[in-house]
């Protein structure tokens, strides 16, 4: 009998998790995304606030690849499908096209930054969403405060006065690892610089932070944010954001540098582009079972799929998260591997698991709401999340680096990859 060829677009969770899954079924797996690492994206921000070097949250997929005898690998951008013949059609870095076949296909591409069309916030905004995005707000920050070194008038000007947009966890996190980083290591390496004169200012639309979470969560958050110097603007939006200007919607001007925007994503348009239907934020119409209606053998998983939340109201949607992209991505998997052995396929609906939802604020702050009640805050909370994050990190190398990382930082009050990367064009460009 020949094996089934099943092809994932996307190295993040879900499709990670669906090609683990399927480590010893009787199928060939390729693996397809136009990087050739997978990013750990819940530690993205400690890249932006120079806590961690880029190698720290990304982990090359052919080291992934090569511990699965079934699994390979494509560095590769996906241009589109003849879904009726089952071919994915590939573009290469070195603009070659390639034909792939298929018997199974798992959409697992992830999301994008969704800007709501504010004006100016795609021209001047930072979203922290993928590796390069962290890299390129760390350079910013770094060159605001170098730039403001050598003017200090700039300062007046906001060169260093930070708006973070978004008050859910990523806009926490970034907003308490900001302030960290100005107040203890920057205020030592611009000793010339009044650095307390630094800002950040966290905008969310809604009346409270970290909408997931229960009101204790919600305040303490707050408090702890507060606490350490960030102005909270909670009911504020942006309505309009230039090079040096943020403007709020109540016509306050804010006179920042920087607008890190971590306010919303929408789905991967790949949807669109291999001519499946989509609903709401670009999300792929999936079944139940997470299969897409009307072709056969074609699956959505994580946040590019509009999974219907079977605890909640009939049209809600489960959150974009990596917890549900895990384990919609195993979820596929089994039922492509009951095919694989001859077994009849369950179709049973997917049923996601609530493990709980963390958020860091800093220096051995969080907050944690886990199963069955428990609730944490602070420096338990903190303690938490770092055993979550590091069992999740992909490599034992990245999870001793991350940990080293961790422990110098909290010993020391220091951060080490504080550097600023140009890419500089070739002679011959």
């Amino acid at each position: 009998m020949e094996r089934l060829k099943v092809v994932i677009i996307g190295a993040g969770f879900g499709g990670l998790a669906a090609a683990r899954e399927l480590a010893k079924a009787p199928v060939d797996v390729t693996l397809v995304d136009q990087n050739n690492f997978h990013t750990f994206q819940p530690l993205l921000y400690q890249v932006a606030t120079s806590g961690l070097a880029s190698a720290d949250v990304a982990y090359p997929v052919r080291g992934i690849a090569a511990r699965q005898d079934n699994l390979a690998f494509r560095q590769a951008t996906v241009i589109g499908a003849d879904l009726d013949a089952r071919v994915l059609h590939l573009q290469h870095p070195e603009h070659e096209v390639e034909d792939l076949p298929f018997d199974h296909l798992i959409v697992a591409a992830g999301a994008t930054t969704n800007t709501f069309g504010i004006p100016g916030v795609d021209h001047h905004g930072f979203p922290l969403y993928n590796l390069a995005d962290s890299v390129r707000l760390r350079n910013h920050v770094l060159e605001r405060f170098e730039a403001a070194d050598a003017e200090p008038r700039l300062v007046d000007d906001g060169a260093i006065t930070f708006v973070v947009v978004g008050g859910g966890p990523t806009g926490v996190e970034v907003a308490g690892a900001l302030t960290e980083l100005f107040q203890v290591v920057l205020r030592k390496d611009f000793r010339h610089l009044d650095v307390g004169r630094a800002r950040v200012v966290l905008v969310e639309m809604q009346d409270h932070l970290l909408a997931p979470f229960g009101r204790a969560s919600r305040e303490h958050a707050r408090q702890a944010l507060e606490e350490r110097g960030v102005e909270v603007r909670t009911g504020a939006q942006v309505a309009r954001v230039r090079a040096t200007r943020v403007t709020l919607a109540d016509g306050e001007e804010i006179a920042a540098h920087t607008l890190v925007w971590a306010a919303g994503v929408k789905a991967n348009p790949i949807g669109a582009a291999l001519g499946l239907r989509t609903g709401r934020a670009g999300r792929i119409e999936v079944g139940p079972d997470l299969a897409v209606p009307d072709y056969p053998g074609v699956w959505a998983v994580g946040d590019v799929a509009a999974i219907v939340d079977a605890h909640g109201a009939p049209d809600a949607l489960l959150p974009q998260l990596a917890p549900v992209a895990i384990q919609s991505g195993r979820h596929v998997a089994r039922q492509i591997c009951c095919l694989a052995a001859g077994r009849p396929v369950p179709r049973a609906p997917f049923r996601y698991r609530d493990k709980g939802t963390m958020a860091t604020i800093g220096r051995s702050r969080a907050v944690a709401e886990l199963p069955f009640g428990i609730r944490l805050r602070g420096f338990p909370a903190w303690l938490s999340w770092l055993g979550l994050h590091l069992v999740m990190l992909a490599g034992f190398r990245n999870r001793i680096s991350v940990f080293a990382n961790w422990a110098w930082n909290w010993l020391t009050y220091d951060r080490g990859p504080r550097l600023i990367f140009r890419s500089r064009p070739r002679a011959d460009d």
